[in-house]
């Protein structure tokens, strides 16, 4: 599509989704639509967030204009308006965040520099954190990570700040010969992330700092200190089966070899998927062969070499599910549990291939976007697809009721009988506005409100022709997000097959050592034989 018929459609778009809500439906007050706007524009519902914008008022509606044009793909539109909230008394900071943010992804550090200043000074409490954090890391890619540092210091404890530091210990990890700075830095990010209010993300956070930290421990020859990182790793996450062969590692330096068999044996458990989990087929059988076991050691390679062989399978399977079905159906949403509702789901659910392999997927940023762009068309398609049935069926209403009008003033005060005596009734039973009895008095409300429409001097004419036109455009609005899904799908799908076919060349490497160690030790038990066979 070209960018002027995308800026057609997007106009067009944002035309049938911001008519303003039903005119049955009372208004509601400027808070609760103020809310409700947040709520859509978090949640990346842009339809229902449009629906509620036309005539807001008040200090913030400037600023969720311009999210919502933002959000609907109107940079520069969006930008202008975001610069106007600057100058004005609200929402300064977040503004100023938002145009750091479109600076720093233009190559503009230095106005992306003096924004993330502005959102620091001016707030509120998240735009001054994720502002001081990207201050920090400007600093920290152009070299100066003494500034760094200090920027980090100044921040209040949490993600963000635990976030910079992580970075900071990469940093500091790639210059130094000795990791001393780097587990510093690792430590400060650990007791950062206590301060998170998302216990989720902490945890996450947490154990990536935790494996770090271990690893930098174990390559700096201090395997002790390695397994008092490692063994604070939670058991029941993505990260597990690495932090499981890194412990393993740790214990063969110290020579425990059956210790490490046993982590590794734990870290085999998990889909080959996860990073670790591969490694640790292979650490069993380097971890028999150092014990002396050769039979053994031979097994377990062979075992490695069987999983491989498995898990290519299965990627090709997988691969072909994508190219038949595509990667939205195939990978995403196969991998949901169907049993149980997913807040009821337990770890055992991270024992699934496509899903570990889906988690993985969205490590990627690009993976992540170009999912949610599959998901929101496909919801907006959707809508567009429900309201045209709506539609449709008014339609069939007004022109099927167009010689009963003579009646509306009949059913009007039949009607507004009815709720004075549902308004007497609740009253006696309920003092709250609350209750069955409640649903049914704000029922018949929304009757009455739609009995005056039809009521309006308008007349059913004027409204079948507007509704017809209304159709019209949302049928042409939904040929074009029909396209628009497919192009986000066929992206979708290349971004999932060369992911399938990275981790089957993964598998491919894995194979090939396990074919080198199992001819090493046969090699090594042939060579012994003949020793023992000679004079």
């Amino acid at each position: 599509m070209s960018g002027s018929s995308l800026e057609w459609f997007r106009r067009g778009t944002l035309g049938l989704l911001m008519l303003p809500a039903s005119a049955s439906e009372p208004p509601a007050p400027e808070r609760l639509r103020e809310g409700r706007i947040r709520y859509a524009l978090a949640t990346g519902d842009l339809p229902e967030a449009l629906r509620h914008l036309p005539g807001l008022s008040g200090a913030s509606a400037p600023f969720l204009r311009a999210r919502a044009w933002y959000q609907a793909g109107f940079r520069e539109r969006a930008l202008a308006e975001f610069q106007q909230v600057l100058e004005g008394p609200w929402h300064r900071g977040e503004a100023a965040l938002v145009l750091a943010r479109a600076a720093l992804a233009d190559g503009d550090q230095t106005s992306a520099q003096d924004r993330f200043e502005q959102a620091a000074r001016l707030g509120p409490a998240t735009a001054t954190q994720e502002a001081l954090y990207q201050l920090a890391m400007l600093a920290l890619r152009s070299g100066q990570a003494d500034q760094a540092g200090d920027r980090l210091a100044r921040m209040p404890e949490g993600y963000w700040a635990a976030s910079g530091y992580v970075n900071l210990a990469r940093h500091y990890a790639e210059e130094d010969l000795s990791p001393t700075r780097a587990l510093v830095a690792l430590r400060v990010a650990l007791a950062m992330t206590a301060k998170d209010p998302l216990p989720e993300r902490a945890k996450a956070l947490r154990d990536r700092i935790l494996i770090r930290s271990g690893y930098l421990a174990y390559r700096n020859g201090d395997p002790g200190k390695a397994l008092g990182f490692l063994e604070q790793v939670s058991l029941t996450s993505t990260s597990t089966p690495r932090a499981l062969y890194l412990h393993g590692l740790a214990r063969m330096a110290q020579g425990n070899y059956r210790a490490a068999m046993q982590s590794w044996h734990r870290a085999r458990k998990f889909p080959l998927a996860y990073p670790g989990a591969a490694d640790a087929w292979l650490g069993m059988g380097q971890g028999y062969d150092r014990a002396g076991y050769l039979g053994q050691a031979g097994e377990a390679y062979l075992a490695a070499n069987a999983a491989y062989e498995s898990e290519r399978v299965t990627l090709r399977t997988l691969a072909r599910d994508i190219h038949d079905r595509g990667a939205y159906p195939a990978l995403v949403q196969a991998a949901r549990n169907d049993d149980v509702e997913w807040f009821l789901a337990d770890n055992r659910t991270l024992q699934q291939p496509r899903l570990a392999y889906l988690l993985d997927f969205l490590e990627q940023p690009e993976a992540q976007q170009a999912v949610a762009a599959v998901a929101r068309l496909q919801g907006l398609e959707q809508q567009l697809i429900g309201t045209s049935r709506d539609l449709a069926l008014f339609a069939e209403t007004l022109a099927r009721g167009h010689g009963d009008a003579g009646r509306l003033p009949e059913l009007t005060a039949r009607n507004q009988t009815l709720l004075e005596r549902v308004r007497a009734a609740r009253t006696q039973v309920s003092a709250t506005p609350q209750g069955p009895w409640f649903e049914l008095e704000q029922s018949l409300v929304l009757a009455a409100h739609a009995l005056n429409d039809l009521s309006a001097p308008a007349g059913n004419g004027d409204s079948r022709v507007r509704i017809g036109e209304y159709r019209t455009l949302g049928e042409a609005y939904l040929r074009q997000v029909s396209e628009l899904r497919r192009r986000a799908e066929a992206r979708l799908d290349a971004l999932a097959l060369d992911y399938v076919n990275r981790q089957d060349q993964r598998m491919a490497r894995a194979l090939g050592k396990a074919e080198q160690r199992i001819a090493h030790l046969y090699e090594y038990l042939a060579l012994e034989t003949l020793g023992e066979a000679s004079p």
